[in-house]
């Protein structure tokens, strides 16, 4: 069973309809033992970053997301979550990543929305996946590059656009929205 963490974000259905259409059960809960017991968790999210944290430490899923052993894949706040800081609200975050989350420079195509492609691709979800592959975007705030980085990706500057630590799994693209090449990441995720 693959747990699809609830935690006042949006974008949750789309995640759910893209793992069901790759022919995996999955359930959406913030239920400790679902989670705790589930093969995979996927924290989705399009929403704000301090909202969605505080959802996560009413109910100690902060804590319990810290402490998980299964693959666990961050999508897009998912991922920004998992850095250590975000500017989006000057809100602590859960520090899986040593990496800051900033604002995109004040300019007139922000919010970064669209396709766009990847770079300096490495790891596990990427195979069958090529160098300058297009992935879909949207988003304010943006992973600044570090050793946890497994592609980047240019907007305005560049930035991380997936990272890996251990069993966490982070993409700041959407790979339930980006056609077949984000359908297979998905299925990379889903079959480690």
């Amino acid at each position: 069973m693959i747990a699809i963490l609830k935690y006042n974000a949006g974008n949750i259905k789309s995640v759910e309809n893209a793992v069901k259409r790759l022919g995996f059960k999955c359930v959406v809960t913030d239920n400790e033992n679902e989670i705790r017991n589930a093969e995979k968790v996927i924290i989705p999210g399009v929403g704000e970053a301090g909202s969605a944290m505080n959802y996560l430490k009413k109910y100690n899923l902060d804590t319990l997301i810290k402490s998980l052993i299964q693959p666990v894949l961050g999508i897009c706040l998912g991922q920004q979550l998992m850095c250590s800081f975000t500017e989006e609200g000057n809100t602590e975050c859960l520090r899986i990543f040593e990496t800051q989350v900033k604002k995109f420079p004040p300019k007139e195509l922000v919010p970064h929305m669209g396709w766009n492609n990847l770079q300096n691709i490495k790891g596990n979800l990427f195979k069958n996946i090529n160098e300058n592959d297009n992935l879909y975007f949207v988003h304010s705030y943006y992973c600044e590059i570090s050793e946890n980085t497994t592609a980047t990706c240019d907007y305005i500057l560049p930035f991380s656009a997936s990272m890996q630590k251990n069993n966490f799994y982070a993409t700041q693209f959407h790979p339930e929205k980006s056609s077949l090449i984000g359908e297979q990441i998905l299925k990379n995720f889903l079959s480690l």
